[in-house]
C-alpha cells in the first residue's frame, strides 16, 4: 500500500518562497510519474505541476510557469515543489499524487492519479 504525505506548507509573504515535499512510503519508484495539485477555498482542485517517471520532463500550469519547479529524488522516495515569487492567489491546500500506472505519459487530469496525500496549507499574505 502506498501512502503519500506532504509537508512544508505555511504562511509566507508575497514574493517569498516555500519548498513542499512529498514523501511516499511503499516506494514511488522511478516507474511512476508524480503530480502536484492545489485547491483554493470554494474552488475546484486544479493541476499545478507534474514530473515524468524518469524525472526527465516536467510540466506546469501556466499560472505557475517560471515560478515553481517540480523535482524528484527517487532514492529518497520524495518529490519536491519549489515555489518562488509567491502571490496571494497561490494560497491553497497543495496535494501530491502518484500517476496511475507505471511508465505512463504526462497527464493533468486528476482522475489519472491514484494515490493522494492529505494536503498541506500554503498561505501567501502580508
Amino acid at each position: 500500500q502506498v501512502q503519500v504525505v506532504e509537508s512544508g506548507g505555511g504562511l509566507v509573504q508575497p514574493g517569498g518562497s516555500l519548498r513542499l515535499s512529498c514523501a511516499a512510503s511503499g516506494s514511488i519508484s522511478s516507474r511512476y510519474g508524480m503530480g502536484w495539485y492545489r485547491q483554493a477555498p470554494g474552488k475546484e482542485r486544479v493541476f499545478v505541476a507534474a514530473i515524468r517517471w524518469s524525472g526527465s520532463s516536467t510540466y506546469y500550469a501556466d499560472s505557475v510557469k517560471g515560478r515553481f519547479t517540480i523535482s524528484r529524488d527517487n532514492a529518497k522516495n520524495t518529490v519536491y515543489l519549489q515555489m518562488n515569487s509567491l502571490k496571494p492567489e497561490d494560497t491553497a491546500v497543495y496535494y501530491c499524487a502518484r500517476r496511475r500506472g507505471p511508465f505512463q505519459p504526462y497527464s493533468s487530469n486528476s482522475a489519472e492519479y491514484d494515490y493522494w496525500g492529505q494536503g498541506t496549507q500554503v498561505t501567501v499574505s502580508s
